[in-house]
């Protein structure tokens, strides 16, 4: 994922970013794009499958009136990258803690304290999930159940599993299960692989009451697969998506509004902003609602 550079792009670029004429049907999503390398195989990654390989070292992070830990680990240890925010179709960024992130959680915790959303008993899917702080968060708010899912399964066996538990044995108070011996006993899952495919071995059952995903909006070849997958794992008809993410992705062209055009183009979910960040040190940073309509 690009750096932000300047909140004072030219007018004139963004105005042709939504203005493209469309050739396949999809509009605004068409112009050349370089071809990925084949995608990884899509995995349920299990709890006992933690790497030991790179060290993960824990470090507290406060968000929402909570307390979490969020692990940190050596790009390089486990991608022989150095410091690389992504490798397109190798790797997605998923060693990093991004501020999406961190919006996501406070933004779901302004809506629970306003009565518009509740966890209690529900399944949650967090997609891209990375460091997992949103579906940790899900958690410990009395979500029934919790999947994670991201592209690459060195993510989940390195950083997301042990940033699971190791949150979930500093919260006990919040479980509604319980944490023995480093096992989590109430229904935590892992899922690596591509948007296009993972679908095929995620557990859907009757759908997702509730889809997190911070930042998962920068790649412009990946919306449609993302969307797409959306639409499978939502439950109907109360489903709901929390989405946060940069207004617009400097140099490589996605963003909120980017995905939301495509959701309004399909017309199946209803969009509403909840929160927009604007600190005057980077991009626009904003927090959407998606339910069906």
């Amino acid at each position: 994922m690009a750096s932000d550079k300047s909140n004072d792009a030219p007018k004139e670029a963004i105005f042709r970013l939504f203005g493209d004429k469309p050739t396949s049907g999809l509009g605004f999503l068409d112009f050349p794009e370089k071809p990925l390398p084949p995608a990884p195989p899509c995995l349920e990654v299990l709890l006992s499958e933690v790497t030991a390989d790179a060290k993960c070292s824990m470090e507290p992070v406060n968000v929402a009136g909570l307390t979490l830990l969020k692990g940190r680990v050596s790009t390089e240890e486990v991608f022989a990258l150095s410091n690389s925010d992504l490798v397109p179709g190798k790797y997605e960024g998923g060693l990093k803690l991004w501020e999406g992130s961190l919006d996501l959680i406070a933004a779901l915790n302004s809506e629970m304290e306003n009565g518009r959303l509740s966890f209690t008993g529900k399944r949650v899917l967090e997609l891209g999930c990375g460091h997992g702080l949103p579906g940790i968060f899900a958690f410990l708010k009395a979500a029934a159940a919790v999947h994670f899912q991201d592209f690459n399964a060195e993510v989940l066996r390195c950083l997301t599993i042990p940033n699971v538990t190791a949150n979930m044995e500093e919260n006990p108070q919040y479980l509604s299960g319980e944490v023995k011996e480093g096992r989590i006993s109430t229904e935590t899952r892992f899922f690596s692989g591509d948007w296009g495919e993972v679908h095929s071995i995620l557990d859907q059952g009757t759908g997702y009451d509730v889809i997190l995903m911070a930042e998962t909006v920068y790649s412009i070849p990946a919306l449609p697969n993302l969307y797409k997958l959306i639409k499978k794992c939502l439950s109907s008809p109360h489903g709901v998506v929390y989405m946060a993410a940069k207004k617009y992705y400097f140099g490589v062209g996605g963003g909120s509004r980017r995905f939301l055009s495509l959701v309004e183009k399909d017309g199946l979910l209803f969009s509403s902003l909840v929160a927009e960040v604007a600190d005057g040190s980077s991009n626009v940073r904003e927090v959407w609602k998606l339910h069906l309509k």
